[in-house]
């Protein structure tokens, strides 16, 4: 894990089941929000800046995805 995300707190999504086939999300970083696969928490994140995310988050609640 990046030096970066030292200290983030992900969660996985309410919309999950109890199945391992989930991302979970930090959004407790200053200007940043990381994304990772929850069945490799030690692998790779995905970063994004808060109105990214807003942004792609309204997407997905918009049909647009």
């Amino acid at each position: 894990m990046s030096s970066d995300l030292l200290g983030a707190e992900f969660r996985k999504s309410s919309y999950s089941n109890s199945g391992d086939a989930c991302v979970e999300v930090a959004t407790n970083l200053p200007g940043l929000v990381a994304v990772r696969d929850s069945k490799d928490p030690s692998g790779p994140a995905l970063t994004f800046t808060p109105k990214a995310w807003r942004d792609f988050l309204a997407g997905v609640r918009g049909g647009d995805f």
